[in-house]
């Protein structure tokens, strides 16, 4: 048993405890995430009190402990409602009868945040819902792995969007007791803690373990009592905006995330360093094999030679760094531990070890530490192979050792539930478990063009019921005329071609092209071939310029075109991705190339059966295949202006030529073939080669394997 499993069983019969007695199989099944994937799992947690459910934020330990009495006793008396209950727990229970043992052999995963679920807020966008992905899917392969993250209390930001489009940050305070989690306790029954020195001072922090299905998942807290405030607010908020508490949360991260699985029993084979925030990792395992009696240079190199760098930033000025003096304090401490001298440390956080004007960069010390490293698609690993080319300079930058895996998505969580049915019936049952292999769909040509297209209806139905609640709700929130409000209820029609675009809003994302010549795009929404855009995503508290892009958005929202035809959804997060992503039959994504290291959100839209309209960047450079959705050049131009007009253009162009009369041109029976063409042709291409499956597969066979073993040391 590992640590925290014992912790766990007593949160969840506790909450039976409090329950009536027939629902304490929902107690027990709410303390596993793996309910949020199972067929029919978060159908069991609504049906007890489908208000309750979504105002808990779709979390059951909320709903189980604030339900009246009158639901929980109706829920109790529904003897449907308990078979469904058991029969789930059942089948999750034999799962678990397979877990792995990942305390001897199997692999440490570490990222600064994991987009689980929304109910569990420690998450801001694609690097987080990647890493719940992995997670799930690992789980799904029975992989021996561990994750480590931090317990934010506020997460991150929540947003509102004011009457002229400015985007206002606000945060949210997260009781832990009221989470799928359990604080780790020892033997003794006290919280199990490790301490790390951070800021001149001994930081303990505390351990929470959530259950991913057959993963457990730790989480480091620092909001205890021997701490001084401003010590506990370092694991307040994720991405915090000190540059400080920032570093004091990398340290933290890695030397105390490794200090907490040294602490719960596992001696990992591999670790897995998703992004540089976490880099700090090696140094506290070579400090364990120091005291162990190796030679700290020794340790060093045999930590390398376990650890496995992704990287996901292809812009250089993505990549955190910091003055060299604050991270030779901030790691005086393990160094001290080591034997070695900080600045020798300091220098691996280099591109040039001894230019004394450069600063330290987590992800030149990550790849310096690393036996093999790897972007997240084919197109990004060419770019941060030119990236980081100098830190190689014996070499060509194709032999530069960053190899690739692209992302993937974990198809149970993402797949609508019609679509999910649809396949079922065609694929066969566990067809997910066999989405690696392409000739798992092949039969998706023999399903009928009707019953593809009733699906895509049914999802973009469900979509603009969605829509429609949100927009008036937003807009009314905002103080804005009722007429505009309802224009949202009484316009939005889940007949009409529903384009989507929500992402983060950093400017190379180019969210102003949608608006680049403000007329045409007002005709093109509300022609003949009429169009709905739906709209969401967050900036970053500090990014200005992101900001105004939603203000540009608003500029023109008094013309009833724009009122009638374009929403933006606030505060975008898990569950709002979750049902654009099902619902849109276009999913739109024009970043200026080469900064899109891969994105994930459009393939979420094509496992269900939304086609792509991207740039071709990112995942999509090796997706399209000219039958299975549209493409602009993913040609790099350092002429912004003539490359952004181009674009524009080129979008228009898609939009009034090939992808409206594709849409609304309907045969006798009322489909639109060529459409359903596109649809078809998306699935059966994109589905095998953009899953989770794929992705895990290949990170346990290449990386975590040994396989791909380039040193990628100087």
């Amino acid at each position: 048993m590992i640590a925290g499993e014992r912790d766990l069983n007593r949160a969840a019969a506790e909450l039976a405890s409090r329950v009536p007695e027939r629902l304490g199989v929902l107690a027990r099944l709410a303390y596993n995430y793996r309910w949020s994937w199972w067929p029919g799992g978060a159908e069991l947690f609504h049906d007890v009190d489908p208000d309750r459910w979504e105002r808990a934020g779709y979390n059951p330990v909320h709903l189980l402990q604030e339900a009246s009495t009158s639901a929980l006793l109706r829920a109790a008396s529904d003897d449907g409602l308990i078979a469904r209950a058991e029969e789930v727990e059942r089948g999750i229970a034999a799962e678990m009868a397979a877990r792995p043992d990942v305390r001897r052999g199997g692999t440490v995963f570490f990222c600064a945040e994991y987009g689980i679920h929304a109910s569990l807020p420690i998450y801001s966008g694609g690097l987080g819902a990647l890493a719940g992905d992995i997670l799930k899917e690992a789980s799904d392969q029975a992989a021996p792995l561990a994750a480590v993250g931090l317990l934010y209390r506020q997460g991150y930001f929540r947003q509102r969007i004011d009457a002229t489009g400015m985007q206002h940050e606000y945060w949210v305070d997260t009781d832990p007791d009221r989470l799928p989690a359990a604080l780790v306790t020892g033997d003794d029954g006290a919280p199990l803690t490790i301490t790390v020195q951070v800021d001149g001072i001994d930081l303990v922090a505390q351990l929470w373990r959530v259950d991913v299905g057959r993963i457990p998942l730790f989480l480091l807290d620092a909001d205890r009592p021997e701490n001084p405030l401003a010590a506990r607010w370092t694991t307040s908020r994720l991405y915090a905006g000190d540059p400080e508490v920032r570093l004091a949360q990398y340290v933290l991260l890695g030397v105390g995330g490794m200090k907490a699985i040294e602490a719960v029993g596992i001696d990992p084979e591999t670790v897995h360093l998703n992004e540089g925030h976490a880099a700090f990792a090696g140094l506290e395992l070579a400090n364990s094999m120091v005291r162990r009696g190796l030679d700290a240079h020794e340790a060093l190199e045999a930590v390398r030679r376990r650890t496995l760098f992704t990287t996901h930033t292809p812009v250089p000025a993505g990549n955190d760094t910091y003055p060299v003096d604050q991270v030779r304090e901030a790691l005086r401490p393990i160094s001290e531990q080591l034997g070695i001298d900080p600045w020798e440390l300091v220098r691996r956080g280099r591109t040039n070890p001894d230019d004394d004007h450069e600063p330290f960069g987590v992800t030149q010390f990550a790849l310096h530490s690393s036996r093999a490293a790897n972007g997240v698609s084919r197109r990004h690993g060419e770019v941060a192979r030119g990236m980081w080319r100098d830190l190689w300079r014996d070499r060509e930058v194709d032999d530069v050792p960053i190899t690739h895996v692209t992302n993937g998505v974990h198809l149970p969580t993402w797949v609508g539930g019609p679509m999910r049915g649809m396949l079922d019936r065609h694929l066969g049952d566990g067809w997910f478990h066999r989405a690696a292999d392409p000739e798992t769909f092949a039969a998706i040509d023999t399903i009928p063009d009707a019953e593809i297209w009733a699906v895509r209806e049914q999802q973009r139905a469900g979509l603009i019921a969605y829509a429609r609640d949100r927009a008036v709700v937003d807009r009314l929130g905002r103080d804005d005329p009722r007429s505009y409000a309802r224009a949202a209820s009484d316009a939005l029609d889940p007949g009409v071609l529903t384009i989507g675009f929500a992402r983060r809003l950093a400017t190379y994302k180019r969210l102003h092209l949608l608006l680049q010549d403000r007329d045409r795009s007002y005709g093109l929404l509300s022609g003949d071939r009429p169009i709905q855009l739906l709209i969401a995503g967050k900036a970053h508290p500090r990014d200005d310029e992101g900001k105004r892009l939603v203000q540009h958005l608003f500029v023109g929202k008094d013309d009833p075109r724009a009122a009638a035809h374009i929403a933006y959804l606030d505060d975008y997060d898990l569950a709002s991705a979750a049902r654009l992503v099902q619902g849109c039959d276009v999913w739109l994504n024009v970043p200026r190339p080469p900064l899109e290291a891969s994105g994930t959100s459009g393939m979420k839209s094509a496992a269900n059966g939304g086609l792509n309209l991207s740039v071709l960047d990112g995942w999509w450079a090796e997706g399209y295949d000219g039958t299975n959705g549209w493409a602009i050049s993913g040609d790099a131009d350092d002429d912004h202006g003539a490359q952004d007009h181009r674009d524009g253009l080129e979008l228009y162009r898609l939009l009034d030529e090939e992808v409206g009369p594709q849409f609304y041109a309907r045969g006798e029976d009322g489909l639109p073939r060529e459409w359903i063409a596109r649809v078809r042709a998306s699935l059966r291409t994109n589905l095998p080669l953009f899953s989770a499956a794929r992705m895990v597969h290949e990170y346990r066979d290449r990386l975590y394997g040994g396989d791909v073993v380039a040193s990628v040391s100087r």
